[in-house]
């Protein structure tokens, strides 16, 4: 349509040059270019309008990029410190004996439960037996004359040096007695405390030596959990505040715990200060030197501005999204960004509440790119 614009014009033109020295036909001609216009005028609005025609039709066949949305909104966010933990048991006990012996008789085994005080094993006091009977044959002949002389004593017969040693010596008997009868306690392991056999480190018939580790013995109902942690976290973390514990080895099992203790010295070789929980072990299922860790909470912010971590990209200009417009056309907007924690980043400036974010399909798009939104 165009061309033939063009070649109406030409017509006008030679139309013009040939009568230009007729005065008879200048109002004829003047008459031709009006019509030509009016012609011009009516093709102008065919062709934008065909244009429009064709931009819509383009439009419509030009697919958007699939991408799923996000529309901020104010969220808490929690910042946490992870350190690393270790358990220990409460109560547990490495028993040896405090005598040299023989073992006699072992009378628990491997993972039996015991009581305190209960019989654990025996070390063999056969020598020490004899001497007590010896002693407590002495003791009775000692009584005996001690008491003969103690009563002609009271009615002042005999003399006091036989009254005297006759006392000495029942005394010095009685006293024989006790240190034996304390041999063959020792001699009787026993355990100190509630607990499981953990390991049974002797066999009947080896010879026990004091210092020497013969048995161990752990309860597990009550345990510590400690961690080392940054000095740079000293104000951060105190006595009584709650924190969540886990368990590598344990993923079911989560605790909301406070600190039970925290240390009072920095060590200087990591520049660390000891953190302490304590904790109850329901049905004996958290054994002691696994690995635990432990989150610490050392920032909140109530309304916060949330996006994940991974839809913001980085230019030369800074950090930036993608967000749906009310075209649905993909816009890039640059933003600052605050702490990021459990792949959750918070956005201090550059977004607004009901903004739609991008989180699906933002490596795709490009500043400008139609976009079809999809669940």
């Amino acid at each position: 349509m165009k061309n033939l614009i063009f070649a109406l014009s030409l017509g006008i033109l030679a139309a013009c040059s040939s009568k230009v020295d007729n005065p008879e036909s200048n109002e004829e001609i003047k008459n031709q270019i009006s019509e030509y216009k009016k012609q011009v005028v009516e093709l102008n609005k065919k062709i934008n309008a065909l244009e429009k025609d064709l931009q819509s039709y383009s439009d419509e066949s030009v697919q958007g990029t699939p991408v799923s949305i996000k529309e901020l909104a104010f969220e808490e966010f929690n910042h946490f410190i992870e350190v690393n933990g270790v358990v220990e048991a409460i109560n547990s006990a490495y028993i040896s004996p405090e005598i040299n012996g023989q073992v006699k008789q072992i009378y628990v085994k491997e993972g039996q439960h015991v009581k305190k005080g209960q019989l654990l094993l025996k070390i063999n006091s056969s020598i020490t037996e004899s001497s007590i009977k010896e002693v407590e044959t002495a003791l009775e002949l000692a009584n005996t004359v001690y008491e003969k002389q103690k009563q002609l004593w009271e009615k002042n017969i005999g003399s006091e040096l036989d009254y005297l040693q006759a006392k000495n010596n029942k005394e010095s008997l009685e006293s024989r007695l006790e240190t034996l009868q304390a041999q063959i306690d020792m001699a009787m392991i026993k355990a100190p405390i509630n607990g499981i056999i953990d390991e049974v480190m002797i066999k009947e018939g080896e010879l026990a030596i004091p210092g020497v580790q013969m048995i161990q013995l752990v309860n597990l109902r009550d345990l510590y959990v400690n961690a080392d942690v940054s000095e740079a976290y000293i104000t951060k973390v105190k006595k009584g505040e709650m924190v969540v514990l886990e368990f590598p080895s344990y993923p079911d099992i989560v605790m909301n715990v406070p600190v039970h203790r925290t240390g009072n010295i920095v060590k200087s070789a990591n520049r660390t200060f000891k953190v302490q929980l304590k904790i109850k072990n329901e049905n004996d299922q958290i054994k002691p030197n696994v690995l635990a860790r432990i989150k610490i909470n050392d920032y909140t912010a109530e309304n916060a501005l949330l996006v994940s971590s991974l839809i913001v990209k980085q230019d030369l200009k800074g950090s930036y999204v993608f967000v749906a417009n009310g075209d649905n056309l993909a816009k890039k907007v640059y933003i600052e960004t605050g702490m990021s924690y459990m792949n959750l980043t918070m956005v201090t400036t550059g977004l607004s509440v009901g903004d739609r974010v991008i989180i699906n399909g933002y490596n795709q798009v490009s500043n400008g790119s139609k976009l079809e939104i999809v669940d």
